[in-house]
């Protein structure tokens, strides 16, 4: 007899929703499978719902969880809190859990980490189990995660809403602001997806905004003199790449920089100060795209990846992670999601070169 324990760490709600769905399907696989799993339960409001008063403890059966591939949202909550392991495994022990189910990106999965040297030390019966989850697609080593797909295809339809309003005026601009405050992975997705995008900004690479080479310039008297409309996706940690001028303060983020509120400024004011014509439209689609539901590949991604996990954890494995590495489903050290790098852009890749070709705007890389 086995009980299982679903912990759901989220750093926003559309994220929870693709842990959610891979649970879903685990749950209905293991009451139909030969595990004898009777009792599975969910933690609400993040690692703080392990040890915090209340309610928090939530039973997962079948009936509550038979439809919520549909929702978007969570029904555990979100929890963004200080992690403290001590507190963690003494409820985890107290409530004599033996499987912990922990989802979440390279942050959650250092809380693995150190959760699992403190259940080694106390020589406890406890198999933690991590499943990689990040929209952003920032974790290296595995080919991608869940709720990216997703977070692409409502990408692409704000895209096309910023393609309509530049189109229909004289001059027009659709500035749209995406999710990727590391990395650029949704940004250039959806506009190679899209094909409708001319200029699409990353935090990976340099840009100017000034000169003869400079954004500003180029939007006005390449892109609106040649097609008349102009499209442009940015990353919302793209002010990483703005090369000319000084953003924050000495010690200060650039990530923390509003860059669409500061392009759309600048794009205004330069046709202000130029006498030229345009009308823009700024989309900032970020609360939509992730409360989405998950679209049919992220579901059938999840329930792979959840039932992976289950298992390796039925076959006595601890302190791995389920993941997808070169088309086959895997179960890793925790350390390498923990511990590993960001999975930026890189120049040279074919992804890039592509959007690079797609768009028709020039690198961005030596201008000064």
């Amino acid at each position: 007899f086995f009980f299982f324990f679903f912990f759901f760490k989220q750093k926003t709600a559309y994220e929870m929703l693709r842990s959610l769905v891979g649970s879903e399907m685990c749950i209905r696989d293991r009451y139909m499978g030969n595990y004898g799993v009777r009792k599975i339960f969910g933690v609400k409001w993040g690692y703080s719902g392990f040890y915090e008063a209340g309610d928090n403890y939530i039973e997962l059966t079948p009936d509550k969880v038979k439809e919520i591939q549909q929702l978007g949202g969570s029904i555990l909550g979100a929890g963004r809190d200080v992690f403290n392991a001590e507190k963690i495994f003494n409820a985890i022990f107290d409530r004599q859990i033996n499987q912990v189910y922990i989802i979440g990106g390279d942050g959650t999965h250092k809380g693995i980490l150190e959760l699992s040297q403190l259940v080694k030390a106390r020589s406890a019966r406890i198999s933690l189990v991590g499943v990689p989850k990040t929209i952003d697609n920032d974790i290296k080593v595995i080919d991608y995660s869940f709720g990216f797909s997703s977070a692409v295809q409502a990408a692409v339809e704000a895209i096309s809403s910023a393609h309509v309003e530049a189109t229909c005026v004289k001059n027009g601009i659709g500035l749209l602001k995406l999710m990727g405050r590391d990395v650029g992975h949704i940004a250039m997705h959806a506009s190679l997806a899209s094909r409708e995008v001319n200029i699409c900004l990353v935090p990976e690479f340099k840009f100017s905004l000034d000169g003869k080479e400079g954004l500003l310039q180029y939007i006005f008297d390449k892109v609106l003199k040649t097609i008349g409309h102009c499209v442009i996706v940015v990353a919302e940690g793209a002010a990483l790449g703005v090369n000319d001028r000084k953003l924050v303060k000495p010690g200060e983020d650039p990530r923390n920089v509003n860059i669409g509120l500061l392009l759309k400024n600048e794009i205004l004011a330069y046709a202000k100060e130029n006498n030229y014509e345009t009308t823009l439209k700024y989309i900032d689609p970020s609360y939509i795209i992730r409360t989405v539901p998950a679209n049919g590949a992220d579901r059938q991604f999840c329930s792979v990846l959840a039932q992976n996990a289950v298992h390796g954890a039925m076959a006595g494995f601890t302190n791995f992670t389920s993941g997808i590495i070169r088309g086959v489903s895997v179960n890793l050290p925790i350390e390498l999601v923990a511990n590993g790098e960001k999975n930026r852009l890189v120049y040279e890749d074919r992804a890039w070169q592509r959007l690079l070709a797609s768009t028709g705007q020039p690198s961005f890389m030596n201008y000064s």
